[in-house]
């Protein structure tokens, strides 16, 4: 365990941003976690911090952050058909991506390339072209923050919806989740449905494979996001709109290439991206009329925290 005083968030958060906390403590093994409760450290402002892919500062944070940087992936129970799978919170999301395309378990390919640890994936539900995380979590485990009383919530109780979860809601500041349990399927199949994805993955002519369709997500992102470690950025930046299946067709006589991909039976999902673009946003970091052009909100994904 690290605690350190009046320290630097940058090099803590995807954007980069320049700001403080008050005192930071990094977790890096499960044993550590009595500090947290025995010192009442839950009973002062606190922010939990996992890979800060998700979180943009615009002030000095008044408080403790904890950082979670515990590590493992562990098999704890395995089929013909299927394997479960304990990740701890500080792992990093692109190796445990990794880890499954290696021993091709099928099932979170399609969202190699997102930045962020493993702990948060749950929170979000993190989803790319086509796959949402909710799909493969069997259960998602840690401790109440008030009493620091364990918990774990199989995935029928999590509220999963379009980047949500009962974490951003009722449980919001209320948890610190230490693991997420993940079954994914040895049988070969693939999410191929997202036409950008196709496109990418039949233009080479590759055999489809886990790693091939991984390859070719890489390059979609590629050429759709900024590389982090350039330009300060937390990959999608913004919600991709939801809109109803009536509204969209008017949208269409006007914008007859706009992307849209089916969301349930009666609403269809629009690419914020593009809805940025065609309002001549793209690269600019300041405001946007997206609303006055199409009639369109367009949410933040990302966490905005201030002092």
């Amino acid at each position: 365990m690290k605690t350190n005083l009046n320290t630097s968030l940058k090099p803590f958060n995807t954007f980069g941003v320049e700001a403080t906390c008050e005192r930071l403590i990094e977790i890096e093994h499960d044993d550590e976690l009595s500090f947290l409760f025995e010192n009442k450290i839950f009973d002062a402002p606190f922010l939990i911090l996992g890979g800060g892919s998700n979180m943009l500062f615009t002030d000095d944070f008044k408080g403790t952050v904890v950082k979670m940087s515990t590590k493992g992936i562990n098999i704890i129970a395995e089929t013909a058909e299927d394997v479960c799978i304990k990740v701890a919170a500080g792992e990093k999301w692109e190796d445990f991506v990794n880890y499954c395309i290696d021993r091709k378990y099928y099932g979170v390919e399609n969202l190699i390339g997102i930045p962020g640890n493993t702990g948060s994936s749950p929170v979000q539900n993190i989803g790319a072209y086509g796959v949402e995380v909710k799909e493969v979590i069997e259960r998602v485990e840690g401790y109440f923050t008030e009493d620091g009383s364990p918990f774990s919530i199989p995935n029928r109780d999590c509220q999963f919806g379009y980047r949500d979860s009962i974490f951003k809601k009722s449980l919001k500041n209320k948890v610190l989740i230490t693991q997420v349990i993940f079954r994914l399927s040895k049988s070969e199949h693939y999410h191929l449905e997202y036409t950008a994805l196709k496109e990418e993955l039949y233009k080479s002519i590759e055999e489809i494979s886990i790693r091939n369709v991984a390859k070719a997500v890489i390059r979609v992102r590629n050429s759709k996001l900024p590389d982090i470690t350039k330009i300060g950025s937390a990959g999608s930046f913004f919600k991709n709109p939801i809109v109803d299946k009536e509204f969209l067709s008017k949208l269409l006589v006007n914008f007859p290439k706009l992307i849209h991909h089916p969301f349930n039976e009666n609403e269809e999902k629009l690419a914020a991206g593009q809805l940025i673009d065609l309002a001549g946003w793209k690269g600019v970091r300041e405001g946007s009329d997206v609303k006055t052009k199409f009639g369109v909100v367009i949410e933040p994904e990302v966490n905005i925290i201030g002092g």
